[in-house]
């Protein structure tokens, strides 16, 4: 259920982009208004505005209502882990080192075969 309601959420996401992208702002409407071709369009001279101002608003409509269930669902299952209430701190085992890390002689430190 989670899946596919994401997967709508995703789709009505990018219907909402493109239905944004689409419009035409405001100042547009003063050349079509004279005439310019707009009753052959497919929409008639001015139901292009008021289908894509509605569809931007049910678009609107469903990604904020999918958002709000989906931040439910995510929330429920953040809750029903528990995975954060049972966390403890890692012990740090304290190591001493070995006495026969580091070799020790005692000979051998005659520097008189160093050249100078």
């Amino acid at each position: 259920m989670y899946e596919i309601l994401l997967v709508i959420y995703l789709i009505v996401a990018l219907a909402l982009i493109g239905m944004v992208l689409v419009q035409q702002g405001k100042g547009a409407d003063m050349g079509s208004s004279f005439g310019a071709g707009a009753s052959a369009t497919v929409f008639g001279s001015s139901g292009a505005g008021n289908f894509m101002t509605k569809t931007t608003t049910a678009l609107a409509t469903v990604f904020f209502v999918l958002s709000i269930v989906l931040g439910n669902l995510t929330a429920g299952q953040i809750k029903k882990t528990d995975e954060w209430e049972n966390l403890e701190a890692p012990v740090e085992a304290i190591v001493a080192p070995a006495a026969s890390d580091v070799p020790t002689s005692t000979e051998g430190n005659n520097t008189s075969d160093v050249p100078n």
